[in-house]
């Protein structure tokens, strides 16, 4: 037990607390009250703006946490720099149990490929739960005169060097999903990067940009009311929210999947055993009704299991990842 014991008793008495309430989980406001001091919120570092799809996502799986355990999360957003700012908060706050992180497909991946020297190594951090995975999807203005995947290809190739994609930004999942489609289909799209959503999907409404590719739930509202048109998914299955639309694999190149993904870490020297005991209330979370439901609304795909899953999907896209990056010339910065 040693090996347990030396990091605990290096923490602060309201960090052990802390690290206690959330690994007994019910028990967590009888252990504040017995020691006579509240209970800690524990922090989530998130590398992405208030409002965006992680954002939305973990209040809900906190939200039920707080619910079943009494244990209190606080939201911290740090966007910018392709995550590196929120990266690097997380690196370096103390190993206590009061700070997690959220890392994704770009901080644990992309990234690899995407810059030639990361100011953080992701191998250091602990790894907790692989959340979810969320598909994007490939739309267009619905004043171009496609109407399917075997469409766009056909007018790619008849229209060399014409067709333009917007991402929310470089090296997002949306960025490479373009990348691998235009790489596998043998095509030429020119990626259109922004600072975000929301001024992407307003210039190809405009029809600045020919096609918009991004995650599920920023997609759905515009093309539930017809605004755009949705061509493919880029998920391995169809979406129970939008039946009709097949997915890449389906119109022609198999086994295609451009996803974004995310899941908790902890810094590096995290006891092992609180990695453990985290992992199974995040799960437990996502098996509540509501959240599930919450998630099936947004196109969202549940995944939860062993710590060990985060790291081994995170080796497995960082390998993917970077022969798109490669085979596309974009030069690390």
């Amino acid at each position: 037990m040693n090996h347990l014991l030396t990091p605990l008793q290096r923490m602060s008495r309201a960090g052990l607390l802390a690290t206690l309430s959330l690994a007994f989980g019910c028990l967590a406001p009888l252990l504040a009250n017995a020691a006579g001091e509240p209970q800690r919120p524990v922090r989530i570092v998130v590398p992405s703006a208030a409002g965006g799809t992680p954002d939305t996502l973990l209040r809900a799986i906190t939200s039920e946490i707080t619910r079943s355990t009494g244990q209190a999360f606080v939201i911290d957003n740090k966007p910018g720099a392709s995550g590196l700012i929120g990266m690097n908060e997380i690196v370096r706050a103390p190993a206590d149990g009061l700070t997690l992180g959220y890392a994704n497909n770009v901080t644990l991946s992309i990234n690899h490929s995407m810059f030639k020297k990361l100011p953080y190594d992701p191998a250091k951090l602990v790894p907790v739960a692989l959340l979810f995975k969320v598909p994007n999807v490939i739309a267009v203005n619905p004043a171009l005169p496609i109407r399917s995947y075997a469409e766009l290809v056909a007018y790619a190739k008849a229209h060399p060097d014409k067709l333009s994609y917007a991402s929310p930004g470089q090296g997002t999942s949306g960025h490479l999903t373009g990348e691998l489609l235009a790489q596998t289909a043998q095509i030429t799209l020119k990626h259109v990067p922004y600072r975000g959503s929301p001024q992407a999907v307003t210039d190809v409404l405009g029809g600045q940009v020919d096609i918009m590719i991004d995650n599920t739930p920023t997609m759905l509202p515009y093309l539930q009311q017809g605004k755009l048109r949705a061509l493919a998914v880029t998920s391995l299955t169809r979406l129970p929210q939008l039946p009709d639309v097949p997915t890449v694999t389906e119109s022609g190149l198999t086994g295609f999947e451009g996803v974004a993904w995310g899941g908790i870490v902890l810094p590096q020297g995290a006891v092992p055993d609180l990695s453990k005991s985290l992992n199974e209330s995040f799960v437990n979370a996502m098996k509540a009704p509501q959240v599930r439901e919450r998630f099936v609304a947004l196109g969202v795909e549940i995944i939860g299991g062993a710590p060990e899953a985060l790291t081994d999907y995170a080796n497995k896209e960082t390998v993917k990842w970077s022969a798109v990056v490669k085979r596309s010339g974009i030069e690390p910065q």
